[in-house]
């Protein structure tokens, strides 16, 4: 078993676990997306710790790792997430990501290879030879090497949706990709993916030294490109604000580790007590 079929066996395992549990990811999502009210992009960080958790707690054949910030900046790839599949012995990495519904990295492409590749192509693209060609060359590597998890949430609505890129259909299913010059609002040009119905896939955004993180690599969007995901969740799931974490996250941070010891032991009380109560197909 490849990394790769590693990862879509584990998004099978776990669309079956919430589909038969979905107040398990709802109390996770529901408590993940509550620190929003903390800070703007707590929820992210957090994210990546809940769901590695998440794994670990409900998800048996399988441990998880969360890889700290300072591992994960020395690290090539851009994993958040190490698994383990225990029942075949076989590791792959997860990025997760927290995006709102809409604009979704799938990869910063941080040493800019695929715009530049791309250029040197022309502006259109087209040809299953020269298509295939471009997929299998190096600098379009990441997408093979990325396993991505996002959490696309709908803040008004209150509502999440673990959708996952299916990128051996995106790359099966390309027909032609085409540039879209700079102007009308955007700064820099960008090559479009599109397929036989001249539907929207994905795209690269330009990514020289100038560009930042947001400005290149590889992008998607979760509105226009529906059908080349699939969702772990079934769709969207709602979820609530917990207030009451607020108020423990806001203790914590001026209690000791005595105090922290006791709480966690009632946590994870709770946490056997939501496993004796749920089926997790142990």
């Amino acid at each position: 078993m490849t990394s790769q079929e590693a990862f879509k066996d584990f998004v099978t395992r776990l669309t079956h676990l919430i589909e038969k549990n979905p107040h398990l990811i709802k109390t996770t999502l529901s408590n993940i997306f509550t620190m929003r009210l903390i800070g703007n992009k707590t929820h992210g960080d957090l994210a990546e710790i809940g769901i590695s958790e998440f794994v670990n707690q409900f998800m048996y054949d399988f441990k998880s790792k969360h890889v700290g910030k300072d591992l994960y900046r020395a690290k090539e790839h851009e994993e958040d997430i190490t698994i383990t599949n225990e029942i075949h012995n076989v590791n792959f990495s997860i990025s997760l990501k927290a995006y709102g519904d809409g604009p979704l990295q799938l990869s910063t492409d941080k040493n800019s290879k695929m715009f530049p590749f791309l250029s040197k192509k022309g502006d259109e693209i087209k040809g299953e030879d020269k298509i295939q060609l471009i997929f299998n060359s190096e600098e379009m590597a990441e997408f093979n090497n990325i396993n991505v998890l996002p959490l696309i949430y709908d803040e008004k609505k209150k509502r999440c949706n673990i959708m996952v890129f299916d990128f051996e259909m995106a790359k099966n299913s390309t027909v032609k990709i085409i540039i879209e010059k700079a102007g009308s609002g955007r700064k820099h040009p960008t090559y479009k993916f599109y397929d036989k119905d001249d539907d929207y896939i994905c795209e690269v955004r330009y990514g020289d030294a100038s560009a930042n993180a947001l400005q290149r690599g590889l992008w998607t969007n979760t509105k226009n490109a529906t059908k080349y995901f699939t969702s772990a969740t079934g769709g969207w799931i709602d979820y609530s604000d917990n207030l009451l974490l607020v108020e423990l996250f806001s203790h914590a941070l001026v209690s000791t580790q005595k105090g922290h010891e006791f709480a966690l032991l009632k946590l994870k009380e709770d946490i056997d007590s939501q496993k004796t109560s749920s089926d997790l197909g142990k």
